[in-house]
């Protein structure tokens, strides 16, 4: 497994796509938290809330542009049956795979612990509220584990990893807020549109993001992580 692990990250940071996007990740926050209309200055006092409303919507391209060629290209190239020679199982590849992808999103997401940093210097009062920054870290974190989940396992479907990456992000979209939508219609109001909305991965991001954890929403992240693990594995045995 790690060394299915170490190969994907060897992969990642062998070329320059790998770098540039980790850098327009971070260049993207670092804009529109500082310098961009309505800024973190211009809101008047310190809260990190911008960064984690935003950081979702960019990990929904920054994701599945790291896990688009996982699978993919090993089809593509026909390293997949020279990889099945290997003595590893089809869940170790699967986990090392996946490993591999959030080590290199979890290293994108490493550099924002310095806006905390930032913001604390710059503000006059008490400064930031840590348990509530800690929370949304935690749920970003899990928010970026399922992704991940979702993206890998659009990434075993096809050998294109253009398209790979389309079904990656679409995947991700509507798993995190096509629920959310779909409770807004009239027809499910009053009733039955919180439990659609709970379905979603954005209704247990903002439950964490407000820095209580609650097991019933670790147990939803991990429900969706082991669910397209699942789905991954019996794609994989169809091949």
């Amino acid at each position: 497994m790690w060394s299915v692990c170490k190969k994907e990250l060897r992969q990642f940071f062998s070329s320059l796509t790998g770098y540039i996007a980790i850098v327009v990740f971070l260049l993207v926050n670092g804009l529109v938290l500082f310098v961009f209309e309505d800024n973190i200055f211009d809101f008047g006092y310190a809260s990190l809330d911008k960064f984690f409303q935003l950081a979702p919507w960019i990990l929904l391209l920054l994701i599945p542009a790291i896990t688009m060629r996982s699978f993919a290209e090993e089809f593509r190239t026909g390293t997949w049956e020279i990889l099945q020679t290997r003595p590893l199982t089809r869940g170790q590849v699967i986990a090392g795979k996946y490993l591999g992808s959030l080590i290199v999103v979890l290293i994108a997401l490493l550099p924002t612990l310095i806006y905390i940093v930032s913001i604390q210097r710059l503000s006059a009062g008490e400064g930031l509220d840590m348990g509530a920054a800690a929370g949304s870290y935690i749920g970003l974190f899990f928010l970026a584990a399922v992704f991940t989940a979702i993206s890998i396992c659009c990434s075993s479907f096809t050998s294109n990893a253009v398209v790979a990456f389309i079904a990656g992000l679409i995947g991700c979209a509507l798993v995190y807020y096509g629920f959310n939508a779909i409770s807004r219609l009239p027809a499910l109001a009053n009733g039955p549109d919180y439990y659609v909305e709970m379905l979603g991965i954005d209704f247990h991001y903002r439950s964490i993001s407000r820095g209580l954890i609650d097991s019933r929403d670790i147990v939803y992240f991990l429900s969706v992580i082991i669910l397209f693990f699942a789905i991954t594995n019996r794609n994989l045995l169809k091949r």
